[in-house]
């Protein structure tokens, strides 16, 4: 009897020990400039992106890295992203004389909480991987637990979820490591009318091609993208103009990191289609990249277009937390 109550007593501290209350910090972030994107070269044009410059981050706090999206405000320079760690991450941009990156300030991170209000601390409940920011909604997509939940905007770092969006395709299709990390918001001037579309990471159909789906809207539904083996989809974000960009990474021993950003025409994109599209650029280890995870489009007032590639650490001293960003030429 006494074994069976210290049993009991031992797995209901073991799930209080699992849940905490959320956490707020204030993280100083130490910036290194950018200057070239081919290492040793002051190339600046890569097809049809510019490259501006870029900030390799470090931070004494623990918790600084693991970021895995990353949203701009419309003033472009304040941002909000996720930790596949289970946290938010506010702050801005610091850019320098010439608009470059220069670094970043008031980084705050919070734990995101759950249903109950609580923060999770077991991986696999937490493992937030996209986020879309929208007026009224922030949401975030979830991996190992595969789940899109939706908390108010502003207010999701104080919030519990207040609700969930369905996928358009049976979640035991998603593969645990490899299923929903890119989630954006249309245009609402285009014929997606501003619904959430999402992309998997490496889960596919029969044919081998990625799951993906338009979530709400006159075109709701489910639809596929061609996969490009060994690249793994990690973000993406829609252009003004209705295309949908898409971040991709690669990693094998033999020939190193890569990524790679792909352009996909909006007009392709309709339940039941098939999409691909053209390769705006492509990187190996004799850039400036790491594990490539996070992509954001930033329209500024004069029509300029900007793209934001951050990388993600893993936590790990052989990664580095990265931010890269590009002007669209073409």
């Amino acid at each position: 009897m006494f074994c069976r109550h210290f049993a009991v007593l031992f797995m209901l501290i073991s799930a209080a020990a699992a849940r905490a209350e959320p956490a707020r910090e204030i993280v100083p972030v130490k910036s290194r400039q950018i200057s070239q994107f081919r290492v040793g070269s002051n190339e600046r044009l890569f097809g049809a992106l510019e490259f501006i410059g870029g900030i390799e981050m470090t931070s004494a706090n623990p918790l600084f890295g693991a970021l895995s999206a990353i949203r701009f405000l419309p003033d472009g320079q304040s941002f909000v992203a996720v930790m596949d760690t289970g946290h938010w991450v506010k702050g801005a941009v610091i850019r320098d004389d010439a608009g470059g990156l220069e670094g970043l300030t008031d980084l705050t991170v919070t734990s995101i909480t759950d249903a109950n209000g609580e923060a999770q601390l077991e991986k696999w409940r937490v493992d937030s991987e996209g986020l879309a920011l929208r007026e009224g909604q922030a949401i975030v997509s979830f991996e190992q637990s595969p789940r899109i939940e939706v908390y108010p905007y502003p207010g999701f770092a104080e919030a519990k979820p207040v609700g969930q969006m369905a996928l358009p395709f049976p979640v035991e299709e998603l593969r645990s490591n490899g299923g929903i990390e890119t989630i954006a918001i249309a245009p609402k001037d285009g014929a997606l009318r501003g619904a959430a579309v999402i992309v998997s990471e490496r889960s596919v159909d029969r044919s081998d091609n990625l799951f993906a789906g338009i979530l709400e809207g006159p075109m709701k539904g489910a639809f596929a993208v061609v996969r490009a083996d060994p690249y793994a989809v990690t973000d993406g974000a829609f252009l003004p103009d209705g295309d949908l960009l898409l971040l991709e990474r690669r990693f094998n021993f033999a020939s190193g990191l890569g990524m790679r950003i792909r352009r996909i025409a909006g007009a392709d994109i309709r339940p039941g289609a098939v999409v691909d599209g053209d390769v705006m650029l492509e990187a190996d280890m004799g850039y400036q990249i790491d594990n490539m995870e996070a992509l954001d489009v930033i329209a500024l007032p004069d029509g300029e277009i900007r793209i934001v590639v951050v990388s993600d650490d893993n936590h790990s001293i052989l990664e580095r937390n990265l931010m890269l960003e590009f002007r669209l030429v073409k």
